[in-house]
């Protein structure tokens, strides 16, 4: 068994300017730890997330959570795609992102609604990782059949499904998933996203 420790060490983002160690320190395993995430922190957790910038303040997040064992983690798990449902079986907490389409002042569609749940949740793994937990975004799963589990209005999307949870062994992990956990984490060059004209380096 790897020892946590040494996997955050190889999972600690590098940079050569001062970026928050907060920052660096984000990431996303799958190998996650039988043990429960708290009522406190969970809510320290998802207050973070509320206080996330929002287009006129209209903060279109909906988090619908699950804990191990009970019918909403259950009904989140069974919309998973199989590959996530391998590694996500032994996630303490799951929870599922809707985005509300349309904006309560006056009901035009909010075209910004899914960014600003990606901002709120930017905020949610962010204080997880303060707390000494991580959080697991995925695409990987069947929109309809989680929208209408889950008795979801028409007016809100599914955005994602989140695994949280603390850092578990990772040769509990099939081993493709081994190799993914063990290697360390790289991002584009700022060049390659920062353009001052399309194309052209704007740093």
């Amino acid at each position: 068994m790897a020892a946590p420790t040494s996997i955050e060490h190889l999972k600690h983002g590098v940079t050569d300017l001062p970026v928050k160690d907060l920052i660096l320190q984000r990431w996303s395993p799958r190998a996650m730890a039988d043990k429960q995430v708290s009522e406190a922190d969970l809510k320290t957790i998802f207050t973070a997330a509320a206080w996330a910038a929002s287009s006129f303040n209209e903060q279109p997040w909906r988090f619908v959570l699950g804990r191990k064992g009970d019918e909403t983690w259950n009904k989140i798990f069974n919309s998973l795609m199989p590959m996530n449902q391998l590694w996500t079986k032994s996630a303490p907490v799951l929870f599922a992102t809707f985005a509300k389409k349309t904006f309560s002042h006056n009901k035009s569609p909010n075209s910004v609604a899914q960014h600003d749940v990606g901002a709120a949740c930017a905020n949610l793994a962010l204080q997880a990782t303060s707390l000494g937990l991580h959080a697991h975004g995925m695409a990987g799963f069947d929109r309809p059949a989680l929208h209408a589990a889950l008795a979801v209005p028409e007016d809100f999307d599914p955005v994602a499904c989140w695994a949280m949870g603390y850092l578990g062994d990772p040769e509990s992990l099939p081993e493709h998933f081994k190799k993914m956990e063990a290697q360390p984490r790289q991002r584009k060059r700022l060049a390659e996203i920062v353009f001052s004209s399309w194309d052209k380096p704007g740093l």
